[in-house]
C-alpha cells in the first residue's frame, strides 16, 4: 500500500476531524453569542469573530471536499437470480462518492458456481447495460 492509509481508516479519520471541527465551531458561536460586544441588530460583526473561527470555517470546508470524493454511498440489494434457488444469495453492491462515481458489484449465485461481474459507474449511470438490481443498488446508494 505504499505506506498509505486503507480508504476506510482514512474517510473514517476524515469523517472525525469534520465533527471535532463543526463542534467547535459550535461551541465559538455559543461563546459568541453570550458576549454581546460587537453585535449590532443581531448580527456579529466579522470584526470581532476571532480568527481560529474563521480558519475551523476553512478547514470544515476543506475536509467537506476531501470528502465528497470518497466511496460513501453505499447500497446493496439481495435478489435470487434463477426461480429455482432461494435465500437471496446473489447481491448487486453501489459503491459511489457524492458525484454518483464508483463502481456496482455483482455477484451472481448458481447451484454449481458463482459469478462475479464489475462495471464502472460515472455520474450515476453506466455504459454498460445494467440489470434491474443493479439499477436499484444505484438508485439506493444516490438517496442513501
Amino acid at each position: 500500500m505504499n505506506g498509505s492509509l486503507p480508504a476506510a481508516l482514512l474517510v473514517a479519520i476524515l469523517l472525525a476531524l469534520l465533527v471535532v471541527a463543526v463542534a467547535a465551531l459550535a461551541l465559538a458561536v455559543v461563546a459568541l453569542r453570550r458576549n454581546r460586544p460587537g453585535r449590532r441588530h443581531g448580527r456579529v460583526d466579522p470584526a470581532t469573530v476571532p480568527a481560529d473561527v474563521a480558519g475551523l470555517r476553512g478547514e470544515v470546508q476543506a475536509l467537506r471536499a476531501e470528502v465528497s470524493e470518497a466511496l460513501r454511498h453505499l447500497a446493496v440489494v439481495r435478489y435470487d437470480a434463477f426461480g429455482d434457488m432461494g435465500g437471496h444469495l446473489s447481491w448487486s453492491m453501489a459503491l459511489l462518492d457524492d458525484g454518483g462515481n464508483g463502481i456496482v458489484l455483482t455477484s451472481i449465485h448458481g447451484r454449481s458456481e458463482a459469478r462475479t461481474y464489475a462495471k464502472n459507474v460515472s455520474g450515476w449511470s453506466c455504459d454498460q447495460a445494467l440489470s434491474p438490481e443493479e439499477d436499484e443498488a444505484i438508485r439506493f446508494a444516490k438517496s442513501a
